[in-house]
């Protein structure tokens, strides 16, 4: 048997566990550049609109803009491509304001109600790793951490495959635990023989 794999083990959503939101990400560049250029273009044109209450001429940008849009048609290319383009940042920036963002953090128990935690996937890959190399004919592991899978490649060199593969169930599975995660992600694990060189 050069393969084993099982998915069957653990699954997510354990009853004792309650409600797990997702940390929020600030979002500084987003919004910096948002206030950046709305800052700049009502500095324009607020001064533009001082100067011509003030019997001057209006700027010649802004004669060129409203004389470029009063005699351009609404399904002129440019026309199009403007509104198209200001369609999509709007949507780009809808999307930043309802999403959560900061995917690399799992967020863990709350056990007080002043105090949220969460541990990076790759942090939580490292800790997992090292105890699946503990397990006794393990050779190498890879381990991939997702929000809702945690997916387990490992080599073993010796002992049969399928002892091999629930000695890592069984220790991952109690790793899983000690993170302490708010969700408790699936467990799929994969091991095999390393290729014959």
């Amino acid at each position: 048997m050069r393969q084993s794999a099982s998915t069957a083990r653990w699954e997510p959503g354990q009853a004792d566990e309650g409600p797990a939101p997702r940390f929020w990400s600030v979002r500084r560049v987003p919004a910096g550049l948002v206030a950046a250029a709305l800052l700049g273009g009502s500095g324009l044109l607020l001064y533009d609109i001082v100067s011509v209450r003030a019997d001057r001429p209006a700027a010649a940008w802004r004669r060129e803009v409203a004389d470029a849009l009063a005699s351009r048609p609404l399904d002129d290319a440019w026309v199009v491509a403007g509104a198209a383009l200001a369609m999509a940042l709007g949507v780009c920036l809808v999307v930043l304001a309802t999403t959560p963002g900061l995917r690399r953090l799992l967020p863990m128990r709350q056990d007080s109600e002043l105090m949220r935690a969460g541990i990076e996937r790759a942090a939580a890959a490292v800790v997992l790793r090292d105890r699946a190399l503990e397990v006794s004919g393990v050779r190498s592991v890879r381990v991939a951490v997702g929000r809702r899978r945690i997916r387990v490649a490992a080599e073993a060199h010796f002992r049969e495959l399928d002892v091999v593969r629930t000695d890592l169930e069984a220790v991952l599975g109690d790793g899983i635990d000690e993170l302490g995660l708010a969700r408790r992600p699936a467990l799929a694990v994969h091991v095999r023989r390393p290729a014959k060189r």
